[in-house]
């Protein structure tokens, strides 16, 4: 039984002789630009500054190369991803649940937490649930949860109306931008 190797196809960065175009804009370490040229001329002054030459932007025309440290470069890159994961934050789905029949103050407890959810930028789902016969009631459902999206109205914005589905009652509220 033969073993398939999946290869790795990470992109080999473009520095020093991997740079294949006929003429490149180079840039200096400390940014002034030094002018079009071929890039052997460019790796010559490179080399004699004991650095290395790096593709910037192969998108402008022609394309963009710096004269600099490559480790360096490439330390800050992972720096920058690091610091960009760190803040980088998915909204999630939290759920408030409660019957139709809820007292005062429990039900000023689920705007509370419902708020909170808001506030740290998840979306919550409001929902109403029936037991038996309690189903008949769904207007007085609808109305609970539509006085929690008004309560709710300075912290998030309505998604999705009220709507039954099977034996409880729903809806979706997503924070203020």
């Amino acid at each position: 039984m033969a073993v398939i190797e999946k290869k790795r196809t990470r992109e080999l960065p473009q520095i020093n002789e991997r740079i294949r175009f006929p003429k490149i804009r180079v840039i200096d370490t400390d940014g002034a630009q030094l002018g079009i040229m071929p890039p052997q001329e460019a790796l010559q002054l490179a080399e004699e500054k004991q650095v290395d030459l790096v593709l910037i932007s192969d998108k402008a025309d022609p394309p963009v190369c710096r004269v600099m440290d490559y480790g360096k470069y490439k330390f800050e890159q992972e720096k920058k991803a690091r610091e960009a994961r760190k803040k980088q934050h998915t909204a999630d789905v939290k759920e408030v649940k409660m019957r139709y029949k809820i007292e005062e103050h429990d039900y000023n407890v689920r705007v509370k937490q419902a708020e909170r959810f808001l506030k740290d930028g998840d979306k919550v789902k409001a929902t109403v649930m029936f037991r038996g016969r309690e189903i008949q009631h769904s207007d007085l459902a609808e109305e609970l949860l539509k006085r929690m999206a008004t309560d709710l109205e300075p912290y998030g914005e309505l998604q999705q109306a009220p709507k039954k589905e099977g034996r409880n009652m729903m809806m979706l509220i997503s924070p203020k931008k």
